[in-house]
This record gives C-alpha cells, structure tokens and sequence, in this order.
C-alpha cells in the first residue's frame, strides 16, 4: 500500500470549502475523490491538512491518501490534470512514509487576506481580493495584531460551539503590508479554530475603521466571548497560502 502526499491549488469560489459533510457534492474533495476512485479502480479515502470555510481559496493545500495503484506519479499527475475542473489542480505527488498524516501531522498553516483599499475594485481580481474605498489606519491595524500573536484562548475568534474542543491556539505571526493600495494580511498559527482567520481580519478591520482599538481587542480577548467581537471578512478575499510539517 502506497502512501501519497498531495498538493493542490484551488480556487473556491464555487466550492462549499475543501470538504463539507452537508454539501459533499459541492465540495473540492468530492471532486478529487471522484477522479481519484476512476483512476485507481479503488473507493479511496482522501484525507485533508484541515476543513476551509466555504469560498475559500488554496495555494497549497496538502492531502494525502493510501491506494495499491502501480501509477507512477507523474502519470496520476496527468490524469489528475486531464479530468479535474479548470479550478482545481493536483501540483505535486509525493510518496511518503507510512505513518505521514496530513492533518494529524500539521506543524503551523499560513494564510493569506488581500483587501483592494483603492478607489475601484479590480475587475480582474474582484474574486480574490476585499474592496473597501475608505481610509484604513494600518499602523493602528498593525497595533491590534501584537495583540493577538503569542498562545491565546481564542474562543472569541471562533464560531465554534463552547466547549467542544480546545480553543487554544498560538499565532506565531501576523504581516500586514501595503503595495500600491493592495493590503495583504499574511497569519501563521500551528492550527486555525473554525473560522478563525476571517474574524481576525474583520477585528482588524474595525481597528483600521477606527470603531475599536487595539486595548478593546485585548480586552475581549480575555472574555472569550465571540458575541462581543465584530464581522466575519468575506470568504472570497482568503487563501490558504502554506502548510508546514
């Protein structure tokens, strides 16, 4: 039995997230298991690095799963390229140890938000990127994110039901940068809780608008209520830029 890593780039916009129980149909591991299970004759379990919210995008999303298919690698990696959707693309197969685990074995994920803080949307990026016209106050921004890095309960930073599992996380780094009025938020956390990034971005945002700052989210970061935060960001401006193991 064989043991294969993937990476896959996808892009979300018509996904309910990589994997969804409620909508499996609609999801992009529906769609790799699919060509998968045709390719190898096999009923292949394809196992995940982690869930992603619905419209959310991938650079490098890592999945792996077990077959007996002699396939080369470079041969799956053609026919994952002929019968995929345009949006979704196998990058790379690797053959790994018995025992790798690609959610199990994660070591941190980074992800991406890119805000358009122009005067006009893009017309050719208006699907990866969050367009907001008015002045956004990034060294305030930037302030609010200190905050947030280092091991946190961040049961205010979740939809997750309380008490269903551990909320504990540890941030390790938040980058905000500006090029041109292209705003990118770059996190890295050892796991991210159920919604997690796109609520930090909508905290960081009402730090930017000048509706909380930086002192409010540490505050509610102590009360570790998700009632006293703000908006969850638009999924389609979020991308899955890397897992590291």
């Amino acid at each position: 039995m064989r043991n294969l890593k993937m990476t896959i780039q996808f892009d979300g916009s018509r996904y309910k997230g990589f994997e969804n129980p409620k909508a499996i149909d609609a999801s992009v591991l529906n769609k790799i298991e699919t060509v998968l299970n045709k390719m190898t004759g096999e009923q292949v379990k394809v196992v995940g690095c982690g869930k992603t919210d619905v419209g959310v995008h991938a650079e490098n999303y890592i999945a792996n799963f077990h077959t007996k298919c002699t396939l080369s690698t470079n041969a799956m990696l053609d026919y994952f390229y002929e019968f995929l959707p345009e949006d979704i693309v196998v990058k790379n197969l690797d053959e790994v140890d018995e025992r790798f685990h690609s959610r199990y074995n994660v070591k941190s994920k980074t992800y991406l938000y890119t805000i358009n803080n122009n005067k006009f949307r893009d017309v050719f990026s208006r699907k990866y990127a969050y367009h907001i016209d008015i002045d956004l106050d990034l060294e305030e921004m930037k302030k609010a994110a200190e905050v947030l890095i280092g091991k946190y309960d961040f049961q205010s930073f979740t939809n997750l039901k309380p008490g269903s599992k551990s909320t504990i996380r540890t941030i390790e780094s938040i980058n905000i940068t500006n090029n041109k009025g292209i705003i990118e938020i770059e996190m890295t956390a050892d796991e991210f809780l159920l919604n997690m990034p796109r609520i930090i971005v909508g905290t960081l945002l009402d730090v930017a608008k000048g509706k909380i700052t930086a002192k409010d989210v540490e505050s509610d970061l102590k009360m570790k209520k998700r009632a006293e935060f703000g908006p969850i960001a638009t999924s389609k401006a979020l991308c899955l830029k890397s897992v590291k193991y």
